[in-house]
């Protein structure tokens, strides 16, 4: 991938950089990786050895940020310090895109987990308005993903209504996270294809896919620790056969396995954006 604009010239997938593998990365670049994705949070003012670290990579790979706290849906006010400090890491290191959670995880303090949004219409109207305020600090679009969630909330609307209703008021674009439709669909009883095709084509900027640990038949655990299941796999074909090929991010967050296990997920990501393509042309 070679940048996120409103059209994709390249096909794209890649890994998330985490500080447990960058030694790894650097004796050896991954050339089956087309892009990177970092948590701004855990990169900003960090200079140093690390600092000289991340600037190998981003002199050597487009790079996406993933916001893990700016609390979008929280009701302390809107944290645009950190905003701002966003905006000069994007241009520091020459970002691509920015890109944040529909949920919350703060209010008097910070928690380390993202808490799921009451589906009504009052929190479309809010949550909108700090999206709008969001990308008047950077001067740029940025995009929503539709998050994992386990507790019950008001739901007025359904999932789907609410992230399509937020996308639309704040004129905003959307990370699409395959895995997180997976784990919904199951905790929650719906159905996964439904509620993809639901989301809007022209606002879908790239893919997470990422793999979830089983607790039991009828729940799953996002966790970013496991390797992509099959239910997945399946669900991200058929959604490069519904939006077209898009750059796709593969989510490592712990429980690492070699470097090869990692690569192959990339290189079946790549395989079923081939066979897409292919069946387009068919």
């Amino acid at each position: 991938m070679t940048s996120v604009t409103d059209r994709y010239p390249v096909v794209g997938a890649g890994l998330g950089l985490r500080r447990g593998i960058i030694d790894a990365l650097m004796a050896s670049p991954p050339s089956e990786v087309d892009f990177m994705e970092v948590a701004p949070e855990n990169w900003i003012h960090v200079g140093g050895s690390l600092g000289k670290k991340l600037r190998f990579f981003t002199e050597r790979y487009p790079f996406l940020i993933h916001g893990l706290s700016l609390s979008i849906g929280s009701p302390a006010p809107l944290n645009e310090t950190l905003l701002r400090d966003i905006k000069d890491f994007i241009k520091l290191h020459d970002i691509r895109f920015y890109s944040e959670h529909l949920s919350y995880c703060s209010d008097d303090g910070q928690l380390y987990d993202l808490m799921p949004i009451p589906f009504t219409e009052e929190a479309v109207h809010y949550v909108a308005e700090r999206i709008r305020r969001a990308q008047e600090i950077l001067e740029m679009r940025m995009a929503i993903e539709n998050v994992s969630f386990y507790a019950a909330t008001d739901s007025t609307l359904s999932e789907a209504e609410f992230v399509n209703a937020v996308i639309s008021e704040a004129d905003c674009d959307l990370l699409l996270d395959i895995n997180n439709i997976v784990v919904n669909s199951i905790n929650h009883g719906y159905d996964a294809q439904n509620f993809m095709r639901a989301m809007p084509i022209d606002r879908v900027k790239y893919f997470h896919i990422a793999g979830h640990f089983v607790e039991a038949e009828d729940l799953r655990i996002d966790t970013h620790g496991d390797p992509v299941g099959q239910q997945a796999w399946d669900l991200l074909a058929d959604a490069y056969q519904h939006f077209g090929v898009v750059p796709t991010l593969l989510e490592r967050d712990f429980d690492f396995p070699p470097m090869h296990e990692l690569l192959d997920e990339v290189r079946q990501i790549k395989t079923l954006q081939r066979a897409a393509e292919q069946s387009a042309r068919d």
